[in-house]
């Protein structure tokens, strides 16, 4: 029986421990047969059988606490992870900073109706601050317990509450200690850390949307009687006639009723050359028309196209979870348990041996606030973020800083051609411009210089340094040329009638007609990238969408192995093949076709001349020409984390320390909150260390 497929939008999941509650919630449900979290874009897809309803998987996320609802198609931005809790984070920095003011007088000696005043306006600021900055975890928690269950907010959520209420009761009856800036303090840090976290997942989470969107908005559609009217994408269904002008993109797949042009296919084959297409040929969505008018039988239109296809397969590929979401998947599943119990028994271990409800309550908050998992939650995202700015100061833009994990591990790594070894457009021939007399040099950059073609401004680029002769007359014909008049003469830029590559010829008159060859160089640097790539043990290899002659000349050049002709298909394939054997795979491409394989590897990574799509899809864009972004990403990588591991000895290492001394009764929840911000800071400074990690 073929299984059904249904994506839930979970707003709630923002951790490894919603990610393994939101699967398991469809372990009893019959007919159900996979669920996979995709936690940066906080849906999960559920593979069923055709007797289950979407009701039936909401209400079992309902049943653990989580709301969903079914994901609509639309290309509307994606709501952002981060703005939610801007302002609860600016609040708690706010009230946190304000109350450790007045907190300082009360350190300091302060007594009497000082003390009492200072606590109370502490009050005033920190428990509407608190009340505020709490709540993505008070709801959080209360969701979960709504249905008997628990999470990790929950034993924050108690913590906060408890010594919230302690400190009023201390400030109401003139005690002398109250916790306000211990709580505010442990907001700030637990809300920063979620802060950074969400802001890696929002630099991820557009890529499917940026692929949508390479498709037209709609199209114009001829009708039965000759009149043609503008039909929105979404509505087009096959059978549809489309009128494609030049310039525009196709909104549908489809095959070439009427007409032939020349179509820029790049993004979707990552071939650089415009292919020639006729009547009948299959043209497809988001590929652009460069010369003339055509007539598209519309075969395939919405979630049917090969764009949406290719967003899928990118959709379906990035819900793989890398090592340390895993181990935190199963941490998860034990803190929050363990830290009720550990609570729990100090709370009546104290009561047993004769403390008072009040003193023994006091070592219990003490206990949760210290076990807070602070440290634990900033060990990776810290340093993430300072390595992301080491590389971006040398020109990599880290997009999601959990691929810093997954490229510090990577021993495969597949190149594509196209604007990733080579720079991406033609250049002319240095051969042929030398063959050119003045007269022709000056004749060919005033042609090139009326015509946007990317080869006439390849041409003119090249021409530059010298001066262009005055033309009369200058016409442009699409898929032709360019042609004007020089001194009584014709003279042309034109597609030239027999070429064995990318070329264009050069009329003057009766004089022979000039060819100028042109082709895409290597990027700078290419060899001492692949000599540093195989010294930090990766190998590479190419894997093109290109044409086997294109692919077999730039293999020739850097002596590496090849594949031609990949589909986005076959890319991703290919990459599965590599995973199965135990290899970690980084893919380097800039196309729409390389979509899927940027997301599917371990790691990804992009040159900022890529498309929309590629930018979007891969885990790292480097801006300059160098290839030698590789091997520095691969470096500053691995040194990020042997940082992150180490964060985690100091964090687990914290906890076994402090738990006890928190147990014993040694620790107040003031100096619970200043060790855990303690043990955070080190992890910080810890992790500045990284500034420097992409030299």
């Amino acid at each position: 029986m073929p299984l059904e497929a249904t994506v839930l939008v979970v707003p709630g999941m923002h951790c490894a421990g919603c990610m393994g509650k939101v699967e398991r919630a469809f372990d009893g449900l019959p007919g159900v047969h996979s669920a996979r979290v995709n936690l940066t874009a906080r849906q999960v897809r559920v593979e069923h059988e055709a007797s289950v309803r979407e009701p039936d998987l909401v209400a079992a996320l309902a049943d653990v606490g989580f709301a969903s609802q079914p994901r609509v198609e639309d290309l509307s931005a994606p709501p952002s992870a981060v703005k939610p809790l801007l302002a609860p984070l600016a609040v708690a920095a706010f009230a946190c900073m304000n109350v450790m003011l007045l907190s300082v007088s009360i350190w300091s000696g302060a007594e009497g109706s000082t003390r009492d005043l200072f606590h109370w306006l502490s009050a005033l600021i920190g428990v509407p601050a608190i009340a505020y900055a709490g709540r993505p975890f008070f709801t959080s928690a209360w969701g979960a317990l709504k249905k008997r269950s628990t999470n990790m907010d929950v034993p924050i959520s108690i913590g906060v509450t408890l010594a919230t209420g302690l400190s009023l009761y201390e400030t109401a009856t003139g005690g002398d200690e109250a916790w306000f800036d211990g709580t505010l303090m442990l907001l700030l840090f637990l809300l920063a850390g979620r802060v950074l976290d969400a802001m890696m997942r929002d630099r991820a989470r557009a890529g499917v949307d940026a692929l949508l969107r390479q498709a037209a908005p709609g199209a114009m559609v001829v009708g039965k009687d000759g009149t043609t009217q503008w039909v929105a994408a979404r509505d087009l269904v096959p059978g549809m006639t489309m009128r494609v002008a030049a310039g525009e993109r196709l909104a549908a797949d489809g095959a070439i009723a009427a007409g032939q042009s020349r179509f820029d296919r790049s993004l979707l084959t990552g071939e650089s050359a415009p292919v020639a297409m006729l009547a009948g040929d299959a043209v497809h969505a988001g590929t652009l028309n460069l010369d003339a008018p055509v007539d598209v039988k519309v075969t395939a239109a919405g979630a049917d196209t090969s764009l949406a296809e290719i967003a899928r397969l990118m959709e379906a590929a990035g819900q793989v979870r890398s090592r340390y979401v895993r181990i935190a998947d199963r941490a998860s599943r034990l803190y929050a348990p363990a830290v009720h119990t550990l609570a729990a028994l100090t709370l009546a271990g104290w009561l047993i041996g004769g403390a008072g409800l009040h003193h023994s309550l006091v070592i219990a908050i003490a206990v949760l606030i210290i076990t807070c998992p602070c440290a634990l939650g900033l060990a990776v995202p810290v340093a993430q973020v300072v390595a992301s700015g080491a590389l971006m100061r040398a020109g990599i833009m880290v997009k999601d800083g959990a691929a810093i994990e997954r490229l510090a591990v990577i021993d495969r790594a597949l190149l594509d051609k196209t604007g990733t070894l080579t720079l991406g457009h033609p250049v002319p021939d240095r051969a042929c411009l030398a063959a050119l007399d003045p007269d022709e040099a000056a004749v060919a950059l005033a042609l090139a210089s009326h015509s946007r073609h990317p080869l006439s401004r390849a041409l003119a680029d090249a021409l530059a340094n010298i001066r262009a002769v005055e033309l009369d007359d200058v016409s442009e014909e699409p898929g032709r040329g360019i042609s004007a008049q020089w001194r009584g003469q014709t003279v042309a830029l034109r597609r030239p009638d027999s070429a064995s590559g990318i070329a264009t010829a050069l009329v003057i008159g009766s004089r022979p007609v000039r060819l100028i060859n042109f082709a895409d160089q290597l990027r700078p640097d290419a060899a001492q990238a692949l000599a540093e790539l195989k010294a930090l043990g990766v190998t590479a290899t190419i894997l093109s969408g290109d044409n086997p002659a294109a692919v077999a000349e730039v293999a020739k050049q850097t002596g590496l192995t090849a594949q031609a002709a990949a589909s986005p298909a076959d890319k991703q394939s290919a990459i599965a093949r590599l995973q199965a054997a135990g290899h970690k795979v980084l893919m380097a491409g800039d196309g729409l076709n390389d979509g899927p394989a940027l997301a599917a590897a371990n790691a990804s990574i992009a040159p900022g001349s890529a498309s929309d799509v590629g930018r979007q899809a891969a885990d790292l864009v480097f801006l300059g020409d160098s290839l030698l972004a590789l091997p520095r990403g691969v470096r500053a990588a691995r040194r990020t984390m042997a940082v992150v591991k180490q964060n985690f000895g100091l964090a687990i290492g914290y906890n076994a320390l402090a738990v006890p001394l928190a147990m014993s009764g040694l620790v107040t929840p003031l100096i619970a909150a200043i060790a855990m911000s303690t043990s955070s800071l080190i992890v910080i400074a810890n992790s500045l260390r990284l500034y420097g990690a992409a030299r």
